[in-house]
């Protein structure tokens, strides 16, 4: 039987379709996707927004696979087959944004942005018209999935469904196989995996009898979990567990109405224009919305969070709708502080994470034997992420953590995308002073070109902010895997005039990553995790930069650091 998968296994993280998206909005290329030289321009344009690297390409492969995605997905309109018997203009002009599109590319918050793909992934069918020779009847990969972790849920108890259960069970079936035989499945392979004394070799051998059997690479069952899970995720049903998946509490109501909907589009028409437009959802009707509004409202009760519904109007779904909004906004937060809290027992992984940022590795086993990545494609964005992660375990923040961060993140905590623009990436408030932390994966000369000028803004502007605010003293800390002397030569002269010509002085110290994670860890191991330590290191820093010119500055802050961590 041929394994399914939903989205685009080259491009593995759903969220970037947006960025491509954003970018093809303001090009002439839009509706222009089709021959050689539009996919080396669509390639390019990609690159040129930092979307992707532009490496070796000889077949401009990225270009066509970036539009294929968007295409599926019902992002852009797609072509339509001449054996459909429609006509192209019955569903729109090839390759322009579609509805649903245009929603994500409007859509400013994590939420909005899921339920575009959300949308997507329910108004996506296979096989289709564009997916033929599967083997089996049409049918919703996502509705299915759901099926079989509720089902797990209800003999198990816990709806969790494993990597390598994905990989070799359920993206094998389809609706036409028994939930009750799918779950079985699921569970003898289970058993045998738990009695197996090495899981590596366990699961590799599966995939190779997978292989045998079903005619397919062995990586190929990898692959297709490993964008399965993103994708799935991107819809925001469903969050990490381990390395598998179980669904979101918040959103149970939500998908046991989701899974209800059996029914498949009466038409190759009615497919495209569902696709192209997002497909309706339970909380689309009056009656679904009520339902999972009261559950939302029962979940605040049961975690005794206060919440007064007097004068908010339930006469229409888009008035239910708002509330909703309201309600998971708050149990976000809610699980974000109690997300903030568990950080400095975690802060092993914290390091471990950092060692993948300087080493720019992907994937890394920890002691416990769970395996962290950093997908090459986001390493800007984690960066950011695993300091926030840092500062968060520090523990002394006087900011909540969703205000600390300007980078938005996922039901799992993940970030998605890189803080805008216009702002710091953090800004850690204490309780007598700010450090606004400042993160680049850029080495080189261009360094300083890049971040120089912005990153004394970003400090600047917080500088006055806080003098009218509270008076505290505030702290720039600019982390890069390597600090160019230029870049420290800049923030070592540390001058910035105001709009009036004010001069303003700012304390912003360069350092590296791995110093920074030398003393993060010495922290922890002395038991002196201690935010005036911070302070004092930073005093010291600021101190030193009057006497030296950026290489002498440079090493005189590694020594200082070097220093602090051996009288712990």
């Amino acid at each position: 039987m041929r394994p399914w998968h939903l989205g685009n296994t080259t491009v593995r993280s759903p969220f970037r379709l947006r960025d491509g998206l954003v970018a093809l909005s303001t090009s002439p290329l839009q509706g222009n996707l089709r021959g050689r030289d539009q996919e080396i321009a669509l390639r390019n344009l990609l690159g040129e927004h930092g979307i992707v690297e532009l490496g070796s390409d000889d077949t401009y492969s990225v270009g066509r696979k970036w539009r294929s995605a968007l295409n599926k997905l019902g992002f852009l309109y797609p072509e339509v087959p001449p054996a459909a018997g429609i006509a192209q203009s019955e569903i729109g002009t090839i390759d322009l944004i579609t509805p649903n599109g245009w929603r994500l590319i409007r859509a400013d918050t994590v939420p909005a942005m899921q339920e575009c793909f959300l949308r997507a992934l329910a108004a996506h069918y296979i096989p289709s018209i564009l997916e033929k020779n599967y083997g089996f009847s049409v049918f919703s990969p996502l509705r299915h999935t759901l099926a079989v972790m509720l089902e797990l849920e209800k003999q198990t108890g816990e709806s969790r469904l494993n990597f390598v259960e994905m990989a070799i069970v359920v993206q094998l079936t389809s609706s036409d196989n028994a939930l009750g035989d799918i779950i079985a499945q699921v569970l003898e392979l289970r058993t045998r995996r738990l009695a197996s004394t090495n899981k590596r070799q366990f699961d590799r051998l599966e995939r190779e009898a997978a292989a045998g059997l079903h005619s397919y690479a062995p990586g190929t069952f990898n692959d297709y979990a490993d964008t399965n899970m993103r994708y799935l995720k991107a819809t925001g049903l469903v969050q990490s567990k381990g390395r598998g998946l179980s669904l979101v509490p918040e959103k149970h109501v939500f998908i046991e109405k989701l899974v209800q909907d059996t029914g498949i589009p009466d038409s190759d028409r009615s497919y495209f224009i569902t696709l192209c437009n997002g497909a309706p959802l339970p909380t689309d009707h009056k009656d679904s919305a009520l339902i999972v509004l009261d559950d939302l409202l029962e979940q605040l009760a049961r975690r005794s969070i206060p919440f007064d519904t007097t004068g908010k109007s339930t006469d229409t779904p888009a008035d239910i709708a708002s509330i909703r909004h309201e309600i998971e906004g708050i149990l976000s937060e809610r699980n974000e502080e109690e997300y903030a809290a568990r950080q400095a027992i975690e802060w092993e992984e914290i390091a471990a994470y950092m060692e993948l940022i300087i080493t720019r590795r992907n994937k890394k086993t920890l002691s416990n034997g769970d395996e962290i990545e950093v997908p090459q494609a986001e390493a800007p964005a984690y960066f950011e992420w695993i300091l926030w992660r840092a500062f968060l375990a520090i523990d002394s923040m006087a900011n909540k953590p969703y205000e600390a961060r300007r980078f938005k993140i996922d039901q799992d905590f993940l970030p998605v995308g890189c803080a805008a623009g216009g702002g710091a990436d953090l800004i850690c408030e204490f309780a007598d002073f700010v450090i606004v932390v400042e993160v680049t994966l850029t080495t080189n000369s261009r360094q300083e070109a890049a971040e120089g000028e912005p990153v004394r803004r970003h400090v600047a502007d917080l500088v006055s902010h806080y003098a009218e605010k509270s008076g505290k003293a505030v702290y720039g800390l600019f982390i890069a895997n390597r600090i160019d002397s230029n870049t420290a030569e800049t923030f070592r002269i540390g001058v910035w005039f105001s709009n009036n010509d004010d001069k303003m002085r700012l304390d912003i110290i360069p350092v590296t990553l791995a110093q920074f994670k030398a003393f993060f860890e010495a922290l922890f191991t002395a038991g002196r995790v201690e935010i005036d330590l911070i302070r004092e290191l930073l005093d010291c820093c600021s101190g030193l930069r009057a006497a030296h010119e950026a290489p002498a500055w440079k090493i005189e802050i590694e020594q200082a650091i070097n220093h602090r961590i051996a009288s712990f």
